[in-house]
């Protein structure tokens, strides 16, 4: 296999284990045969192709899929953590400070977000121009679906 290839490689490999272990039916890992535990496998091995060629693209995008996966893994299996819209910041200002450290670019945006997700996430009383953000993700989180079908015709038209 190719460097080029090993995404794929990777991918395939993560797939593979999950569908086998979700086939051998075991009972401690029963919880986690979930869409967000298909986030993980994605996100490392896009972290994993970033270690081999180097790719920084491929280390925000795995950043941000695995701290996706994290974060609904924790909302149905952690109990102090919660759903709020500000851990979506929070993820976000991560992987781009992943990013900075692999490519050292994204410093400010993960500044950004993180200050922005912490300040929201801490804060006692959110204030009412929160309501707006708090309505936007709602909404981005009924339609997510139809950004991945735009964006499937967008790359077929192209």
């Amino acid at each position: 296999m190719t460097k080029q290839n090993s995404l794929v490689g990777f991918l395939l490999i993560g797939f593979g284990l999950y569908f086998l272990v979700s086939q051998l039916n075991i009972p401690y890992l029963s919880e986690f045969y979930s869409w967000p535990t298909l986030l993980i496998i994605i996100g490392t091995a896009f972290l994993l192709h970033y270690y081999i060629i180097k790719d920084h693209s491929s280390l925000f995008t795995g950043a941000l899929l695995l701290g996706f996966g994290i974060h609904f893994h924790a909302i149905r299996h952690v109990e102090f953590w919660t759903d709020d819209w500000p851990f979506y910041f929070l993820v976000i200002g991560t992987a781009f400070l992943i990013r900075y450290a692999g490519a050292r670019k994204g410093l400010i945006p993960a500044l950004l977000f993180l200050g922005f997700g912490f300040f929201a996430l801490l804060w006692p009383v959110n204030p009412a121009w929160f309501q707006w953000i708090h309505t936007g993700f709602q909404t981005i989180i009924r339609y997510w679906p139809l950004v991945l079908i735009i964006s499937g015709i967008y790359i077929l038209k192209k």
